[in-house]
């Protein structure tokens, strides 16, 4: 059917939240089984931001690991540099050299890495990285595999590193190209430099370091991402003591730590509303979290497209007390089917969120450097009230809550007002606060004398941004055509569940049939790169193994 305009369109998912959202939960927002898979005691727990802090720790954690690592991402690029600026004396600084030199000064240590399989279909257009994997993949406790065990269409993004179940490392952050920055996000540094030689440009992110029982879970969640895509049941590490960075002052201690999942094809019998196996704990956290708010909410993502999410926002922004929100977005997407995808989801969810806002709680920011170029958002972060925060992999997309593997990190301070309970309520704020200042361009306590000077979030922002230097700055949704809106209302470029290739077709052919011609180029475009990547690997498979591309 062909797309109506905005004036006349229903919106069902803005609407709909209302109703369920509109008035602030009582309770505690992590409850296991609903909102999280588990709730485990975490010794010390930090947040790391930006990816030079995270590539140090986890290098030392590896250096100090006595039995197992595991490492599982989207992506890993074994030629980047851990330590651009500062690398340790004696010991290989890019990843696949440091992984094997590890291993044979470890006779003891094993090193299990999994890797999203799909994303290898761009690897030959990007450099030797399949082949440099296998080269240093010669030792049997140095072992890499690609899993494709998820549904069609999904893709496997959680970003977990376990180091002997003791230390664990779980966010935003992948080990690959165009992830190392530093929080200054310095134009034109030097340090920001691909393997093939090539700069990029600033990038944020955020991960959480936890130990004790939540690094031991973390652990049991891995080694069964490796079953599945394996057929291999890794036998846990012996209890070993805590390997926590010297340098890592922990934000958190003795803190219960929810760990939650979307996995669209959990194996331990769990189900999705409709019944059809799976787990939602992610997609239930934001929209518990969100209906908690009393007094704001903080974001940072990715992408801002998810539909459910952002009506549970809408309904919060209707009421007269509700909370104030701020998001901190990239300015763009990279690339131009991921811009049509959530790019233009953006823009039409942002477009419906500010007609549901009628009280100017809103804003949606992008942050740039002191020479106004843009810094890209990585992170995905979720603050609410300074009582809540969650840290992880997933985006608030339509797929992190239902197609894709995501795991994301969440803490609370439970209602009363014991000392260590304050105590937690400070570090949340602690962590808010010195990402919104790198964001800013300001230092800490400036972000601090402007909220209690003002009271309010979004105030604090408006007066602390900038005309020019380093600053956030308002996204401005883009109009977009009917072809446009009617892509992201189908969800076809940003599905939230499995379903059946017929299915996802069908649907295409029926909106291709009703829209104009934009839909087409797009479908056409996906089309192409998928014939493209399929081609790739068929010629791999048939070539017998990577090396064979290589031409040396």
């Amino acid at each position: 059917m062909a797309a109506m305009p905005d004036a006349a369109r229903p919106t069902p998912d803005l609407q709909g939240s209302a109703s369920q959202l509109g008035q602030p939960c009582a309770g505690p927002i992590l409850v296991p089984g609903r909102t999280c898979w588990r709730l485990e005691k975490a010794d010390r727990m930090a947040v790391i931001i930006d990816a030079a802090a995270y590539f140090a720790r986890i290098k030392a954690a590896i250096r100090n690991a006595r039995h197992t690592v595991m490492l599982i991402g989207w992506d890993f690029d074994t030629r980047i540099k851990l330590e651009p600026d500062d690398p340790m004396p004696g010991v290989p600084n890019e990843l696949g050299d440091f992984l094997s030199w590890i291993v044979r000064v470890r006779p003891e240590l094993t090193i299990n890495v999994l890797k999203w399989d799909l994303a290898v279909l761009k690897m030959p257009l990007r450099g030797r990285t399949p082949l440099v994997l296998l080269d240093w993949m010669s030792s049997r406790r140095l072992r890499f595999r690609l899993d494709s065990a998820h549904p069609p269409g999904a893709c496997h993004h959680q970003k977990i590193a376990i180091i002997d179940d003791a230390l664990a490392f779980c966010g935003g952050i992948d080990m690959t190209t165009d992830r190392w920055d530093t929080p200054d996000h310095r134009d034109g540094d030097p340090r920001r430099m691909r393997p093939s030689g090539e700069p990029y440009g600033p990038f944020h992110d955020v991960t959480t370091a936890v130990d004790g029982e939540a690094a031991r879970a973390l652990g049991e969640l891995a080694r069964e991402r490796w079953r599945r895509a394996t057929g291999e049941e890794l036998i846990p590490p012996p209890p070993t003591e805590a390997h926590w960075p010297d340098d890592l002052e922990p934000d958190f201690r003795d803190i219960p730590v929810a760990i939650a999942r979307t996995d669209p094809m959990a194996g331990d019998g769990s189900r999705d509303k409709a019944g059809k196996r799976g787990v939602r704990e992610i997609e239930a956290l934001y929209l518990a979290a969100i209906a908690a708010a009393r007094r704001f909410i903080y974001l940072e993502s990715q992408y801002f497209a998810s539909q459910r999410i952002v009506g549970a926002i809408a309904a919060r922004l209707s009421e007269p007390d509700g909370p104030e929100v701020v998001v901190v977005n990239p300015e763009r997407t990279p690339g131009w089917v991921e811009e049509e995808a959530m790019g233009s989801a953006r823009s039409l969810l942002v477009q419906r969120l500010r007609a549901a806002d009628p009280h100017g709680r809103f804003r949606i920011l992008a942050p740039v450097t002191e020479g106004g170029q843009g810094i890209y958002v990585h992170a995905k972060v979720l603050v609410v009230d300074d009582r809540f925060l969650r840290v992880g992999s997933s985006n608030i997309n339509n797929r992190s809550q239902g197609l894709d593997t995501e795991c994301d990190l969440a803490i609370e301070c439970p209602p009363g007002g014991r000392q260590e309970e304050s105590e937690t309520c400070r570090a949340i704020r602690s962590v808010r606060t010195r990402l919104m200042a790198e964001h800013l361009g300001v230092a800490v306590e400036e972000v601090e004398r402007m909220e209690e000077g003002t009271g309010s979030l979004t105030a604090t922002v408006d007066r602390l941004m900038r005309a020019s230097g380093r600053s956030l700055c308002p996204l401005e949704p883009e109009p977009l055509s009917e072809a446009e809106v009617a892509l992201v209302d189908e969800r076809l470029l940003d599905p939230d569940r499995p379903e059946p290739m017929a299915e996802t077709i069908l649907r295409g052919v029926t909106l291709f049939g009703d829209v104009n011609r934009t839909v087409w180029r797009i479908g056409a475009g996906i089309a192409a790169g998928t014939a493209v990547g399929v081609g790739l690997a068929l010629l791999a498979r048939r070539n017998g193994h990577w090396k064979k591309m290589r031409g040396e």
